[in-house]
């Protein structure tokens, strides 16, 4: 019977550090299928896990058999001794290997043990194993968590693929010469010698339009994403895609139930959300941005463990993005033991190629970098898993741009109106460049036309504007390999059937669900700058169930007039201090683009920028991209559109420098040949 290789030993977890960009812990998978039964090497297994080190030294294992190889990389949380992967069930006859938290998995192995299964561990991966067992391609419907996972079923010599509901675990794959490879991140794809590293138009276009790319579409032609909610099954060399789960709403006719009633609901479900992610092996912290909503979470958490659990946050020496008074007086109140991590302008230069490196796409903002750095802060105070109060604007309409939709419909019908213009330019008041631009600018910016209130994107055009500017950057060889391609085309005819029967706010909720938070909140901001310091984040409002309270709420329990995220905060007064609930909404920012020259020399920045390397790149237009930076020399650079064409510019430069003209495997081989590695 094939067994997984014993990779775990003091020595191996030390060469891992070697192979790879220092020590972290959160898992890493990767894997190889092949038709016909071919003949996997192991090599090209271990050099594609090796550029998955950084997410989990703690262990590491490969399981190789004819048509499938399957690799792991650990961090150990739950069932630090006996959750080891690629794992099998009792017979060998399906092998795991998982990344991500089950949290339910303890209620669905006490369901399972009375059904008959037996366990060997205490782990959630054996959980996933069984339930799959029972339920097939179904199991991950009554998962609660958060994964990316690959199942290898030797009797039907089928591979499964799987990816959690919000997007919280990337899982990308590629199919060359009758193969499926697939790993948590592009990188472990770009160590196998068939996959083209060559860009992808058409995700760039994405990403200048709407931050992050439409899955499956990546940055990169060869490389394809599973997106949120979706399973993949690869069978005789085809590829079947199958969505197990999609956002929707669906709010409740039940006029009888009272705010008091619908406030207790959303408490029980919160909570237990917040209880069942305090699951764990090792301690659990939690962040603080200031705001309401990691405030809620840290609040909910000290209540369920009986005392506050170690908070974080991180302050900036720039004033105009420093929260650190509010995050002081949260934990304060609360009485926990508070870390404070001051990030400078400087510190985002420094690190922000490394930054780039993790996320694997071009950026727009550099609030990633310090977000990477306070990853690094939590992991070296001993820290795995940190609560987060992402989700809550999504679920219960908490974004600026929610407000900013409703008031320009309601600006449509008196358009002469110059109030409408001053009462959108008060919902970004930590926007300092817009406050002082004239009425007559935001009148033309936040303009409605007739085709805007037809398009079923109304309230996210703007942004989207906004962001399409950038691709006036573009190299005529850029521009010509767009060309006929429509972005907006693209994602309005992904809309769900039952979209245009939502009402106003629900469909903008369905936009930021669906593509900006998954693609970039719990990526850039999330996954990737977390797990490339071994951190593991928990989103107790993502919790399934709280998504599906959300997904019934009146809207005016979520926008009541212009006060966002009404129930929230109903609930908030009772459990967290009055400044707090009553604070204005800030959104999370970091310094900008002012960050790349705050000091001389700029090192990388000027040799990617210089007309010559741009030139050879070919995605922007060199000139376009010399004034750009001539702008910000002489300090005549302002407003959001200059901001985000520097930083896309750059961060577009480190993708194509690190990934397509300079990229290194690290090879996996010496690490490889330490194991055990058994063949059926």
């Amino acid at each position: 019977m094939p067994r997984t290789a014993g990779l775990r030993a003091a020595s191996v977890v030390r060469l891992w550090r070697q192979l790879c960009y220092g020590s972290s812990d959160v898992c890493g998978i990767a894997g190889i299928a092949a038709a016909n039964g071919d003949v996997i090497d192991p090599d090209r297994l271990a050099d594609m896990i090796a550029m998955l080190a950084h997410r989990g030294p703690d262990g590491c294992g490969m399981h190789v058999e004819p048509s499938i190889g399957l690799a792991h990389a650990r961090l150990s949380i739950i069932d630090l001794a006996g959750g080891a992967q690629p794992m099998s069930n009792e017979d060998g006859s399906l092998w795991i290997t998982f990344n991500g938290e089950i949290f339910n998995y303890v209620e669905l192995r006490d369901d399972l043990t009375r059904k008959g299964h037996r366990f060997r561990t205490r782990s959630d991966t054996e959980a996933i194993l069984h339930l799959y067992e029972e339920e097939g391609a179904d199991a991950v419907r009554k998962l609660n968590g958060q994964w990316a996972l690959g199942i290898w079923d030797a009797r039907t010599r089928t591979l499964f693929l799987s990816r959690d509901r919000v997007g919280v675990r990337p899982l990308f794959y590629t199919v060359t010469a009758r193969r499926l490879l697939f790993a948590s991140e592009i990188k472990a794809l770009f160590a196998h010698p068939d996959v083209s590293r060559e860009l992808d138009p058409h995700g760039l276009d994405n990403i200048f339009t709407f931050w992050t790319t439409l899955p499956p579409r990546t940055a990169f032609k060869a490389v394809r994403e599973l997106p949120p909610g979706h399973s993949l099954l690869w069978r005789d060399g085809r590829c079947t895609l199958t969505a197990h789960w999609r956002p929707t709403f669906a709010p409740s006719a039940d006029a009888r139930r009272t705010e008091d009633e619908w406030t207790e609901q959303l408490e029980e479900a919160l909570s237990a959300a917040t209880r069942i992610r305090l699951r764990s092996d090792v301690p659990v912290g939690a962040y603080l941005s200031g705001g309401l909503d990691s405030s809620l979470v840290a609040t909910l958490a000290a209540r369920e463990m009986g005392t506050p659990p170690r908070t974080f946050s991180i302050a900036f020496d720039d004033p105009e993005f420093d929260e650190s008074f509010h995050q002081r007086h949260i934990a304060k109140a609360l009485g926990a033991d508070h870390q404070e991590l001051r990030c400078s302008h400087e510190e985002i230069t420094r690190i922000f190629p490394d930054v780039v490196w993790h996320a694997e796409t071009p950026l727009l903002r550099t609030a990633p970098a310090p977000l990477f750095l306070l990853s690094k802060f939590v992991r070296d105070a001993g820290y795995k898993v940190v609560l987060t109060g992402e989700g809550a604007d999504e679920v219960f309409g908490g974004y600026a741009i929610f407000k900013e939709a409703k008031i320009r419909r309601f600006w449509s019908k008196f358009p002469a109106s110059p109030r409408r213009a001053s009462l959108l330019a008060r919902l970004y008041p930590f926007m300092p460049n817009l406050q002082r631009q004239s009425a007559a600018f935001r009148s033309a910016f936040f303009h409605v036309t007739t085709d805007d209130l037809a398009h079923p994107c109304f309230s996210h055009l703007p942004r989207w504007r906004l962001t399409s500017r950038l691709k006036l950057f573009f190299s005529d060889a850029m521009r010509s390999a767009v060309s006929g391609y429509d972005s907006y085309a693209d994602v309005t005819a992904r809309l769900p059937p039952e979209y245009l029967s939502w009402d106003y706010l629900t469909q903008s909720q369905y936009l930021e669900m669906a593509h900006l938070l998954p693609g970039y909140i719990l990526s850039s901001q999330g996954d990737r700058v977390a797990m490339a310091h071994g951190v593991e984040s928990r989103f107790p409002f993502l919790d399934p169930d709280v998504v599906a309270f959300g997904s019934t709420l009146p809207p005016g329990l979520k926008l009541r007039r212009l006060d966002e995220k009404y129930l929230l905060k109903r609930l908030a007064r009772a459990i967290v201090p009055t400044p707090v609930w009553r604070r204005s909404k800030q959104p999370y920012r970091a310094p900008g683009s002012k960050s790349f020259f705050a000091r001389q020399p700029n090192g990388y920045v000027d040799d990617l920028l210089s007309s010559a390397q741009v030139r050879r790149d070919g995605v922007f237009n060199p000139r376009a991209v010399r004034l750009l930076v001539q702008k910000f020399r002489d300090g005549r650079a302002i407003g959001e559109k200059d901001d985000m064409a520097l930083v896309g510019v750059i961060s577009t430069q480190l993708v194509i420098d690190r990934f397509v003209n300079n990229f290194k495997v690290i090879h996996g081989t010496p690490y490889r040949r330490t194991a055990q590695i058994h063949h059926g």
